[in-house]
């Protein structure tokens, strides 16, 4: 089977225009197929995905990609722009390929957008906690004597892991 590891697939996936989105170079090379043909298939079939299953990238945004990766002939030749899929758009690709291998692609996709959901939502109660006990603290700076810093470090330190993925592949700008 194609199994692969779930890991990986999360690395594919970026924020743009406030979404969280996988492109179609990567999902090409997923899917094992070229993406002349995916988006071929996506053409063929463009009622399967309305505009919040896919973005097509402005001249803003693939100028910002190719910077960001460092290529520096990323889709010059491209005859056309790079297709952003959502995770309802990644789904829908796997009844327009029609491929076991798409299937197996598919539901590691499908995991990896499911798991970075309840990380996320750990990371947003966890946020919640911290709030609570900071407000509790609040005004016992004296009491807390050295520790009082001690303790804002920490916080600071458990905001910044809990932050967005930094990085060229996992975060765009837009």
């Amino acid at each position: 089977m194609y199994e692969m590891e779930i890991a990986k697939v999360e690395g594919l996936i970026r924020v743009i225009r406030g979404q969280r989105v996988m492109l179609d170079e990567d999902l090409a090379v997923l899917y094992g197929v070229q993406v002349r043909q995916l988006k071929r298939q996506v053409r063929r079939n463009r009622t399967r995905f309305p505009d919040d299953f896919l973005m097509v990238l402005n001249t803003a945004e693939r100028e910002i990609l190719r910077c960001q990766f460092g290529t520096l002939r990323w889709g010059r030749h491209a005859k056309y722009p790079p297709f952003a899929f959502t995770e309802h758009g990644v789904a829908m690709l796997s009844s327009v390929l029609n491929s076991e291998r798409a299937v197996q692609v598919n539901i590691a996709i499908v995991r990896a957008f499911v798991r970075l959901r309840k990380v996320l939502a750990a990371n947003k109660d966890l946020a919640e906690r911290m709030e609570k006990v900071e407000k509790r603290l609040e005004g016992h700076d004296e009491a807390l004597g050295e520790h009082a810093a001690a303790l804002r470090s920490v916080f600071d330190d458990i905001r910044a892991l809990m932050g967005p993925p930094e990085g060229p592949k996992k975060r765009i700008g837009f």
